[in-house]
């Protein structure tokens, strides 16, 4: 499924000036599914003269916000399990699976999820439940155990780091070993105050775990009431280990609740890096009411599940909406779905859960014994994550810059806009977009129809009619 495209070096495109020659597209009705187009040899030039189009893209390159971390999914025991077994079954294909999600290289019709959250212990989706220290009173930690992990996982996140070795690792606890807690169990109950500090070196010696098998954490979220004070303490172990780079991510929970975020980061922001955010309850314009408090801090969004049932369509505009679009526009670095691979019923789960109700969550992946396929999920953050990856092996990543819409047609656009800088300060950056054409409807029917539009770009226009789907293109500029 994956394939090595030829995109156009800096010395042609500056011997040719600003043109579109790339673009990744999925259309409503799946004709085309994160297609790649190389329009040469008739690319789109941005010229003086052009007439608008219905609608006005105007890109502001000097208006400059957040450095991107990448799109993602979370590596839960099940996904993990599902990919072993298919790596079993079937090498070629799991194979395939992990390049067509990870590779990140410069011209692959590949994803390149940049972004991957793995849990500490179980989670909805593990065979059972289990922290890495289930020996109660055990306060020194003495029976710590990474090995409570199920092999496959680590089998699995090698093969992942393999195919993307500078993929960013957020990892995190769904719950405290029971024992410290309340209700003597990982489900319910709250942390107890005497365990605070054990809590503190728990985590810490999950970052050590990491690193004992060669993997550098990236962020680290705690998952626990009193976070202010766990985490200020877990700041000073971190560092005073050796660990001073993994960031501290605070809150992880949904878009409903900003004031205790605030209250994290108003009390203990020396220790945090930011927060991150769900999508379950409330809405996305809670991230811009975060960092309007705390604009210093870092915004990350890391969970939203699909649901078994609903609509494909239906779902690509909300996520890019939402998710895609709209979570970078309200400052989030990184855009995370749950689970990245579950079988058609959305299993393997923990017994007795209710993760996504009824229907069940649905995977970014599904995998059924031999063979794979990519949903609704994997599509939207193909599309944004296509945006912001390097030009340059080992390369700057993406930045969101600064982008509006106008036209008698600007409603039916969701457009978001990033620049990705060169190694070489004299290699032309690349300019992208990331376009939601949603005009399906025309009073009150079914009609989906194209957008014709112009892009403004430092004084030139260039046009290109968005077909009603998701579209992501880039340009080359001169620094």
């Amino acid at each position: 499924m994956r394939s090595t495209l030829i995109f156009l070096t800096s010395a042609f495109l500056c011997a040719s000036g600003q043109q579109i020659y790339d673009v990744f597209t999925t259309t409503w009705d799946r004709s085309s599914l994160f297609t790649y187009t190389n329009l040469s040899p008739n690319p789109i030039n941005f010229q003086s003269g052009v007439t608008a189009g219905d609608a006005v893209i105007d890109i502001s390159p000097d208006t400059v916000y957040q450095t991107m971390d990448g799109f993602g999914a979370t590596l839960t025991d099940s996904s993990a399990k599902l990919m072993y077994n298919l790596k079993n079954a079937a090498w070629q294909n799991y194979w395939d699976l992990l390049g067509y999600l990870f590779d990140i290289a410069d011209g692959k019709t590949s994803a390149g999820l940049s972004a991957l959250r793995i849990p500490i212990g179980a989670s909805d989706f593990s065979d059972s439940v289990y922290s890495w220290d289930d020996t109660s009173g055990d306060t020194s930690l003495s029976q710590f155990n990474i090995n409570s992990v199920p092999s496959y996982v680590w089998t699995v996140l090698a093969d992942i780091v393999s195919v993307q070795p500078s993929i960013k690792l957020y990892i995190l606890p769904w719950s405290p070993p029971g024992w410290m807690k309340d209700s003597g169990s990982m489900k319910g109950g709250s942390l107890q105050s005497q365990y605070f500090n054990t809590y503190a070196n728990y985590l810490l010696k999950a970052v050590q775990a990491f690193n004992s098998k060669g993997y550098s954490v990236y962020a680290m979220s705690l998952q626990a009431p009193n976070e202010a004070i766990i985490g200020q303490t877990l700041r000073g172990l971190l560092d005073n280990n050796g660990f001073s780079k993994v960031k501290l991510i605070g809150y992880e929970h949904n878009w409903i609740n900003t004031d205790y975020p605030m209250d994290v980061i108003g009390k203990a922001g020396s220790s945090f890096a930011g927060v991150s955010f769900h999508c379950y309850e409330g809405a996305v314009g809670a991230q811009t009411t975060f960092h309007n408090a705390f604009p210093s801090a870092e915004v990350h969004f890391t969970e939203c599940s699909g649901t078994l049932g609903t609509d494909w369509w239906t779902d690509i505009k909300w996520d890019m909406d939402n998710l895609v679009i709209g979570a970078p526009q309200n400052w989030a670095r990184t855009v995370m779905n749950w689970a990245l691979a579950l079988d058609a019923s959305g299993d393997p789960k923990l017994p007795g859960t209710d993760s996504c109700g009824g229907p069940g969550c649905r995977g970014m992946v599904t995998i059924s014994d031999t063979t794979w396929s990519v949903n609704q999920e994997f599509y939207t953050l193909a599309q944004g994550s296509r945006a912001i990856l390097p030009k340059d092996a080992g390369g700057p990543w993406g930045q969101r810059i600064g982008s509006s819409v106008s036209g008698s047609l600007s409603w039916a656009l969701r457009v978001n806009a990033f620049v990705t800088k060169r190694s070489s300060s004299s290699d032309w950056l690349r300019y992208s977009i990331v376009v939601l054409n949603w005009n399906d409807n025309s009073g009150g029917s079914w009609n989906p129809q194209p957008v014709s539009a112009t892009i403004n770009f430092k004084g030139v226009t260039a046009a290109y009619t968005f077909p009603v789907g998701v579209t992501t293109l880039w340009w080359y500029g001169a620094p």
